[in-house]
């Protein structure tokens, strides 16, 4: 069984299409449990097994335990992990809502280590594995979306470590990393419709597709689109101050328009 997170919108649901498509049986959460009845209803009639309901907030405190619960209710047991719930912030650090930042960092950090450490006993058993949806933003820093680059730095570190310390017992870990995806993200990030270039934009079905395919392949970092791949190594040639202050500028213009 698939459990995947986030799986009411954007790439949660898209990659929820891709692994039912390819004959997973699925269980989803989210908060809106309205649109993953939906979503659930949509695969069903596709001719695919209807995936397992959970109307869950991972932002609670007890948000992973309570998910953990259901699925044990539920007599299910996750063979695959897709941590896609999380969220981001547009603005200075010191400029936006503390409390929304440290919720940030509890979603896409705490709540995604804790479920991909939570069932690797069964992953590991099914020779399943792990699927974090990182970003672009992991591979450089981010003045003016301070926190969110770090939470993705993040998720990008601790999966590698995992692809290493887990592929000797067949399980994959993998780390996907779009660039800009037209989902609710933006608007929820405080971005305007046009924040990125369209070279770099993605649909999220794309994204999903090249998720799925990079995870089953063995993959340990997915990152959808030549352009941006190529941009994920603009770190590595540039200094680091150079880099700091380049997307001080891009960002700080992008916040003003937002």
């Amino acid at each position: 069984m698939c459990l995947i997170t986030g799986a009411s919108a954007g790439i949660g649901k898209a990659l929820a299409r891709v692994f039912a498509q390819h004959g997973h049986t699925l269980a989803l959460a989210a908060r809106r449990e309205t649109e993953l009845q939906a979503l659930a209803d949509e695969i069903a009639a596709a001719g695919h097994p209807r995936p397992h309901v959970f109307p869950v907030d991972l932002g609670a405190t007890d948000g992973a335990a309570h998910l953990a619960d259901a699925l044990q209710a539920a007599h299910l047991e996750p063979s695959i992990v897709v941590n896609n719930a999380g969220f981001g912030l547009l603005g200075d650090a010191a400029d936006l809502d503390h409390a929304q930042e440290l919720a940030m960092i509890d979603l896409n950090v705490r709540v995604l280590t804790d479920l991909s450490l939570r069932w690797l006993e069964q992953v590991t058993r099914h020779r399943g594995g792990i699927l974090n949806v990182a970003s672009v933003a992991s591979f450089m820093p981010g003045p003016g979306m301070a926190v969110y680059h770090a939470t993705k730095a993040y998720v990008l570190s601790f999966t590698e470590s995992l692809h290493e310390e887990l592929k000797a017992a067949g399980v994959r870990a993998c780390a996907l990393c779009p660039g800009p995806v037209e989902t609710e993200f933006f608007a929820r990030a405080g971005m305007p419709e046009d924040y990125a270039p369209a070279l770099f934009r993605r649909s999220a079905e794309r994204v999903a597709r090249d998720g799925y395919e990079g995870f089953m392949g063995g993959h340990r970092v997915v990152v959808p689109g030549t352009p941006n791949r190529i941009l994920t190594l603009v770190p590595r040639l540039l200094p680091r101050g150079l880099m700091l202050k380049l997307f001080e500028i891009v960002q700080s213009r992008q916040h003003r328009r937002g």
